[in-house]
């Protein structure tokens, strides 16, 4: 089959309708599916033959979705999840277990920062974070003999840090690990990590794959490029065998499908986490528009990061597609066609003044929500990052006054003419002038 460029993909790949078939991804809304003998379902059952069976485990309409997902990461297999979460939670729980140990960027989203702190700390997986910035040295020095895999994310939720991908992973095959890297916030419009030698990508499908708000969901894109048997000792679970199926050692008997068959064959199985049909239906008309949506979120929100880097009111921006950027210089490298919707700052007056600011609102929204195509805000300290101590807070970049803006794709105009008024209200000073509006180039 000809490959497409990514644009093409968004739009066509994973369901290709023959003769007579719905032109549209249709929903498949069967929990089981028949078949003509007991034959053809024992082999279901015992791996000896692909197909769907129960929708627990897949279903012709996320299987589809799954495999438009893999084609935009440039990856080989993947899964959906019912939720973020359960993508990151699944990707790790594949690989480890009771005794065994991750590295981790410390710059994560909050609850992944607490999924791996607390919940696999309880299940006897332990972890060590590490500044994403750290030297290699460093982060050298924080394997162990039992560690399974390093993690980060392209784009940091909230912070905008920007992951070194390229030595990220190298560092991670020197120990023989796979890098598992969480992509929401770039999607693959922006950055392919497995083209800088990720072995693993996430998303939280929620976000701009989605792009509306409407359904919760999560994604697993396996490259195929890790070689699970070269480790055989380390990871027991791909490359021995597995009595509840047999005797089916996944990496020799599934190859590049080893590990996506082992997280639906495990995992998937007695966890749940299931996505719907109508989800998936739904993500794959957020997918179709992706790079499209993508494109007007960047050029947004390098005008609203712009407008807020000269403006007096404000003490700090973080946007790591301004020259001004730390992480200018990676952005380049891994994202030169933007990175994302997402600008993150601080208003002079500290926490009060940052709430008086949010209050004062009126086209964004204060929401628990990120990265879809309406312009909203939030206070990470106090809601998706108020788990984490102090300390913690402080590892991840997180201050007080640090308020999260996702920019939507309205008109920038309005957007800046809300967040003017409302810097306005928040610093007692209605009579500032009114905003000097640059639209920003987006070279997509």
């Amino acid at each position: 089959m000809k490959k497409y460029r990514i644009e093409t993909n968004c739009v066509q790949a994973g369901y290709s309708p023959k003769n007579g078939e719905p032109r549209v991804l249709p929903i498949n809304a069967s929990t089981t599916f028949r078949y003509d003998s007991s034959e053809n379902m024992a082999k279901l059952f015992s791996l000896e033959a692909e197909g769907h069976f129960y929708s627990r485990l897949q279903n012709p309409t996320s299987d589809a979705v799954a495999a438009k997902i893999a084609a935009l990461e440039g990856g080989e297999y993947a899964m959906l999840t019912s939720s973020g979460q359960a993508a990151v939670l699944f990707s790790v729980l594949n690989i480890c277990e009771s005794g065994d140990h991750l590295v981790s960027s410390s710059a994560v989203y909050g609850g992944t920062y607490n999924l791996f702190a607390v919940t696999l700390k309880k299940m006897g997986i332990d972890v060590t974070f590490i500044d994403p910035d750290s030297d290699s040295e460093t982060i050298r020095g924080a394997f162990r003999k039992n560690t399974k895999l390093l993690y980060g994310e392209t784009i940091s939720n909230p912070t905008l840090v920007v992951l070194d991908v390229e030595r990220y992973a190298g560092i991670a095959h020197e120990f023989g690990v796979p890098l598992i890297v969480d992509n929401t916030f770039a999607t693959p419009i922006n950055c392919r990590p497995i083209e800088w030698g990720a072995d693993i990508v996430v998303h939280s499908t929620t976000k701009y794959m989605e792009g509306h708000a409407s359904t919760i969901g999560g994604a697993i894109v396996d490259s195929g490029n890790f070689d699970w048997m070269a480790y055989p000792e380390r990871y027991p679970g791909l490359t021995q065998p597995d009595e509840s199926y047999h005797g089916k050692v996944y990496a020799r008997d599934f190859g590049k499908k080893a590990y996506i068959t082992k997280a639906v064959c495990h995992l998937m199985r007695d966890l749940g986490a299931t996505p719907s049909p109508f989800d998936a239906f739904l993500l794959n008309h957020g997918l179709e528009s992706l790079h499209l949506r993508m494109a007007r979120h960047c050029s947004n929100a390098l005008a609203v990061a712009e407008y807020l880097e000269n403006d007096p009111r404000i003490s700090w921006v973080n946007y790591c597609g301004l020259k001004s950027s730390k992480y200018y210089p990676l952005t380049r490298k891994y994202l030169p066609n933007g990175s994302c919707g997402v600008v993150s700052f601080g208003v002079k007056g500290g926490r009060e003044a940052a709430t008086r600011f949010m209050d004062s609102l009126e086209l964004a929204a204060i929401v628990t929500h990120v990265a879809d195509a309406r312009t909203c805000v939030i206070h990470p300290a106090s809601t998706t990052q108020s788990q984490l101590t102090e300390e913690q807070l402080a590892a991840s970049g997180i201050s007080s006054d640090l308020i999260r803006l996702s920019v939507g794709i309205e008109n920038v105009e309005d957007i800046i003419e809300d967040i003017d008024q409302a810097l306005s209200q928040a610093s007692g000073d209605p009579a500032c002038p009114p905003p000097v509006i640059k639209k920003a180039p987006y070279n997509g």
